[in-house]
């Protein structure tokens, strides 16, 4: 039962992990879930299960997390999240012509 516990501890963990990083802005509570699961995991092997246990566990969780993050980023997934539209559109620029508006007739006017 402690094995299968461990176990479930750490998939939540590393699940959570990547929720936090990928899905939810920000470090929250499923950061926080997720980095207490794995310690919780850790801790739970060695005390429960031994000392060996303990240390496979740690390593487990750092390389699944390594993997699980890797695996993420290389899936088709993120692209999918990804915003990935290309603006076709262009802005024409309008000759910079000014206009004389002071022309004689104006000139001789105002004096």
């Amino acid at each position: 039962m402690n094995v299968f516990l461990v176990v479930l501890l750490v998939l939540a963990g590393v699940t959570l992990l990547l929720m936090e990083m990928f899905l939810l802005p920000g470090f929250g509570v499923a950061g926080i879930g997720g980095f207490a699961a794995l310690v919780g995991a850790v801790v739970l092997a060695w005390l429960k299960i031994g000392h060996v246990a303990g240390y496979i566990t740690l390593g487990a969780c750092l390389i699944l997390s390594g993997l699980a993050i890797w695996g993420f980023l290389r899936s088709k997934a993120l692209d999918k999240m990804a915003l990935d539209s290309k603006i076709d559109s262009h802005v024409e620029l309008a000759n910079n012509k000014l206009k004389d508006t002071n022309d004689q007739s104006q000139m001789t006017n105002n004096k």
